[in-house]
């Protein structure tokens, strides 16, 4: 992948290369290519005088960073406790079956990427199913195709228009 060193170059300026502003500009850079590649954290690690071990931890400390490719649409399913009785379980096997992906891989388009976590803080609404940021709780796994193509859809559509 190549990367924009001038972007890069232009964030750390951006927040003036204060050490504290590390974690939002991987933000920035996660949000761009929907995970951290190599060379963008080779470059902030030059760019802010850090070693880059040190950028490496804070990328692999925090859950919501990814070292590898992530989909373009990130979709999220609770499986803790709450969820998990109410039928967290059958969502994520109706997801991997439309997707035709394992929970923590990315569509082969990089268009979509599936993750579980244990909890999301939302038991009252158990199961509860994420998209791209959007929370749809009481889901059920007979939902879950109609409530992707939605989210999707909707998304696109903010994208393009």
């Amino acid at each position: 992948m190549e990367i924009e060193v001038d972007k890069i170059d232009a964030l750390v300026d951006e927040y003036g290369g204060e050490h504290r502003a590390l974690t939002t500009i991987l933000q920035d850079i996660q949000d761009e290519h929907h995970y951290l590649p190599k060379e963008a954290l080779q470059r902030v690690s030059e760019r802010m005088g850090l070693p880059l071990i040190q950028v490496y931890q804070v990328a692999k400390f925090y859950k919501a960073f990814s070292l590898e490719p992530r989909g373009k649409h990130l979709i999220t399913v609770c499986l803790g406790t709450a969820c998990h009785v109410r039928g967290g379980v059958p969502i994520v096997e109706q997801l991997g079956r439309s997707l035709d992906i394992a929970p923590g891989e990315t569509t082969k388009d990089r268009r979509f990427t599936l993750e579980t976590v244990n909890c999301l803080g939302c038991c009252a609404l158990g199961p509860v199913m994420v998209v791209d940021g959007e929370y749809h709780g009481k889901m059920a796994a007979s939902r879950v195709d109609r409530v992707l193509k939605r989210c999707i859809e909707a998304k696109e559509a903010t994208a393009n228009g």
